[in-house]
Parts: C-alpha cells; sequence; structure tokens
C-alpha cells in the first residue's frame, strides 16, 4: 500500500534491456520495480517505497527527504577547468550576457 502524503518523485520508462517497463523513485535510487504496464511499475515502485520507509522508521533510521518539498536558494557551485571558463566567459562577452544568464539558459534547455 502507498504512503500517505507520498511526496516522492517517481518516473516511468520502458526497459528494452528487460522488455518491461521500470519504475523508479529519485529518492531511494536503489530501488526499482519492473511490470507490463506503466500504471503497475508505478504501483509497485510506490509500494516497495512505502515498504523501505516503514521499515526504516521501525529501525530508527533517517527516511530520505521528499525533493518536492526542499527548498532550494537557485544557486550551487560548478568547478569547470580554467580553459572552460575562459570559453563561457568570452561566449557570454560575445553574447552580451552575463556568465551566470549564459550558463543558466544552457542548463534550463
Amino acid at each position: 500500500m502507498p504512503l500517505k502524503n507520498d511526496h516522492y518523485t517517481y518516473r516511468v520508462s520502458w526497459s528494452e534491456a528487460d522488455k518491461e517497463y521500470v519504475g523508479l523513485c529519485a529518492e531511494f535510487n536503489s530501488l526499482s520495480w519492473l511490470s507490463d504496464t506503466p500504471e503497475s511499475a508505478l504501483k509497485g515502485v510506490r509500494n516497495i517505497v512505502a515498504e523501505v520507509v516503514t521499515d526504516m522508521k521501525q529501525h530508527g533510521e533517517d527516511v530520505p527527504q521528499p525533493i518536492a518539498v526542499k527548498n532550494y536558494s537557485g544557486k550551487f557551485t560548478v568547478r569547470v577547468p580554467p580553459e572552460v571558463h575562459r570559453s563561457i566567459a568570452i561566449q557570454a562577452a560575445e553574447s552580451g550576457v552575463s556568465i551566470n544568464r549564459l550558463v543558466s539558459y544552457r542548463l534550463s534547455r
């Protein structure tokens, strides 16, 4: 049975290797569920996540927080080689935008 107020991030896709649909949960990347329909793959992975969360709580383990309820600042640091930094700076200058604007635009595409 799925969790009450389940806010975890799920995805269902076709697995060519397994010839079935696979249900995945981003917060529990080691869990998956294979099934012949996308709906049952989603149901299966939601059920296994519920079982794992229940087990973790019973054993006093920290349960992952759903991505959907986390607060994000909109800032993160990325380290790149100096030559990449220079290239991005040149591209930004030639486009008349900041490095931040250029990289943000490219990441959002």
